[in-house]
């Protein structure tokens, strides 16, 4: 193996892997290969992408949870600045872990990145005051084949770190904040996604 290490299955979800790659530093500052196909080949991960993505989110922004229905994305996902808790839901119909989720934080200092392969729901919500997101994907973004699946679904059950609220039967972010007090913000359409029960799945 090179310049990464791999954990698969993590959260004993088939396929979702957290990745950490070889920091070298010094007084001067760091380098690291953020990607190395060679290496991931060595690891197993065979993927292969075609489109690479970068967001800048506030404190208190969550983004998601989102797919591609007839055209799934294997998603690579890091931050280059703040922090995140970063989810999948496992939306495969045959799979054992149908619905499950597994969320890690990935901050500018651990430089941790997550690995979800197709047939997953991705979202993040941002803890730092500000966070830059990027992500590598299998598939490119196809405008009208975007879904969604509610980021609080009492069926899934996703602990979000530091936030707050009580569900009141939907997506909408009203009466909920972060720890400190920073409301949840979401977008209009991410305050409209249904449950696990009524999604579409893979």
């Amino acid at each position: 193996m090179g310049q990464i290490k791999v954990e698969k299955n993590v959260g004993g979800i088939q396929g979702l892997c957290v990745i950490e790659p070889a920091v070298h530093g010094d007084a001067r500052g760091y380098f690291m290969e953020t990607y190395n196909q060679r290496d991931m080949e060595e690891a197993g991960l065979n993927m292969v992408f075609v489109q690479d993505n970068q967001s800048c989110s506030t404190k208190g922004v969550l983004r998601g949870l989102h797919f591609q229905k007839e055209f799934p994305q294997g998603k690579l996902v890091r931050v280059i600045k703040g922090s995140v808790f970063d989810v999948a839901v496992d939306l495969r119909s045959e799979s054992e872990t149908y619905g499950k989720w597994y969320g890690i934080e990935l901050t500018e200092d651990n430089k941790k990145q997550f690995y979800i392969p197709e047939g997953f729901a991705h979202g993040f919500l941002v803890l730092s005051d500000v966070a830059e997101f990027c992500y590598k994907c299998t598939d490119f973004y196809h405008p009208g084949d975007e879904g969604g699946l509610a980021w609080n679904d009492p069926e899934i059950g996703i602990t979000w770190p530091t936030l707050t609220g009580e569900y009141q039967g939907s997506a909408l972010a009203e009466g909920y904040q972060l720890e400190d007090g920073t409301p949840l913000n979401l977008s209009d359409k991410d305050q409209k996604w249904v449950g696990l029960k009524d999604t579409f799945h893979f």
